[in-house]
């Protein structure tokens, strides 16, 4: 059975690769550590917070992969500590966020066990622009008919 795409329509075209983000994304398993907030804190800005508590900057990563924002934790276990309760584990983590063509990240910052991931949505250019039609040059009338009848009976080349 074949599965029907969001993007079928003859009317949408070039959303292959958007449609294979969707496909990733709905496969992707939600994980829950850290726990984080999105926050929109202007018109066109918007806040990752991640709670990381236990992590200092050097055991933090952000990286921008394509369109996937990517942030790492890692903390090394110190082996010659003695626990007799064990409650905050020395964990990893990888938290992947799909990030909309023309997001920019601004800029990253740790406060109190939260990391700030800042991003920010330009304004988008309103790009108009005029195509030209080319008329061809009949060699005769009647060969331009011809090449007309051609093309309809072939479709668009």
């Amino acid at each position: 059975m074949s599965r029907v795409s969001m993007f079928s329509s003859p009317l949408f075209l070039g959303f292959e690769d958007f449609e294979r983000t969707l496909d990733r994304i709905s496969k992707m398993q939600p994980e829950g550590y850290p726990p984080y907030n999105i926050e929109q804190i202007g018109e066109n800005r918007l806040c990752i917070t991640l709670a990381v508590a236990g992590f200092s900057d050097n055991d933090l990563s952000i990286q921008l992969e394509d369109n996937q924002l990517v942030i790492r934790g890692r903390q090394e276990d110190v082996g010659d500590r003695v626990f007799l309760h064990r409650g905050i584990a020395a964990r990893q983590f990888q938290r992947n966020y799909v990030l909309a063509e023309g997001i920019e990240v601004e800029g990253a910052h740790l406060d109190n066990g939260l990391l700030h991931v800042e991003l920010a949505r330009p304004e988008p250019e309103i790009r108009v622009r005029k195509i030209e039609i080319s008329t061809a040059k009949p060699h005769g009338a009647h060969d331009a008919t011809l090449e007309i009848n051609h093309a309809a009976a072939r479709g668009c080349e």
